[in-house]
């Protein structure tokens, strides 16, 4: 009888924990360039181990987190989500949190906010639409150059963005797409593609926007653009390399420290705390 109690009592209280544990969202960005990318890795240090580590530090037991992607090794982020589950969070213990997980983590990681969301709300699968921006400038700047990448004076921009229409019209993007990787499919919807002047400098950002983005496929997209822009290749060419499905065929991938993931949408029905 005593030890029927005991356990009665033992499964009540756990009973009652797990009703407690909500899901969060964390708002973050990040500089990219002292990280081997956001995956956690065995032997470097990346993103999403320094964050896991910190929140395992000021809330008291091990914390797994999952981002809404998994950029490359030196890709930023100026918006980035990811999501971890944990007993309930108010606003006062909300605001010490994000206060303290910033103090931890540094200068190249910024913690914005923290979001109630459904118990099912998932970071990266419940993404509608990803956005990145690949940075250029023209003259050099020891200041923009670590974020951004100097590109040649004589880039024809006006080809590069006929060629960047191109990417609307096509959703297998395995021309761009890092070989041997775990992918199950190289099928995108890509709805926006196009170079536009920087307002901060002589150079020109590469904005896209997708519903899902393979490893490498900005990088890639944007060297073979650059590729038609210094005339190497022209238009149907670029075409022809989409057709192909050959990554061997599209241009070099450009450096990741000028590439940022921009902005994530999610549905608004996930979220309990507006954002």
């Amino acid at each position: 009888m005593y030890v029927f109690t005991h356990c009665y009592i033992y499964f009540y209280y756990l009973n009652q924990i797990s009703i407690s544990i909500m899901r969060y969202f964390i708002r973050l960005a990040y500089n990219g360039s002292n990280y081997h990318g956001w995956q956690r890795q065995p032997n470097d240090s990346s993103v999403q181990q320094c964050i896991e580590d910190a929140l395992s530090t000021i809330l008291r037991i091990k914390i797994e987190i999952v981002g809404a992607g998994r950029t490359d090794t030196g890709v930023n982020a100026s918006t980035m989500y990811a999501h971890f589950d944990f007993d309930t969070i108010d606003n006062a213990k909300k605001e010490k949190l994000i206060v303290g997980l910033n103090s931890i983590l540094g200068r190249n990681i910024a913690i914005y906010d923290i979001i109630s969301v459904k118990d099912d709300a998932h970071a990266r699968f419940d993404a509608k639409w990803r956005t990145y921006h690949y940075y250029t400038h023209i003259s050099k700047s020891p200041f923009i150059y670590p974020l951004s990448w100097q590109a040649p004076k004589n880039l024809d921009y006006d080809a590069m963005n006929e060629a960047a229409k191109l990417l609307l019209k096509t959703d297998d993007f395995t021309s761009f797409a890092k070989l041997h990787t775990d992918a199950v499919t190289n099928i995108c919807k890509v709805t926006k593609a196009e170079w536009v002047k920087r307002s901060d400098c002589d150079g020109y950002v590469f904005i896209i926007t997708a519903n899902r983005f393979l490893r490498n496929m900005v990088r890639a997209i944007v060297g073979t653009l650059v590729d038609v822009g210094r005339g190497k290749i022209t238009i149907s060419e670029f075409q022809k390399i989409i057709d192909l499905k050959n990554r061997c065929d599209a241009g070099v991938s450009m450096p990741g420290n000028a590439l940022f993931l921009h902005d994530i949408v999610y549905p608004e029905d996930i979220f309990i705390t507006p954002l």
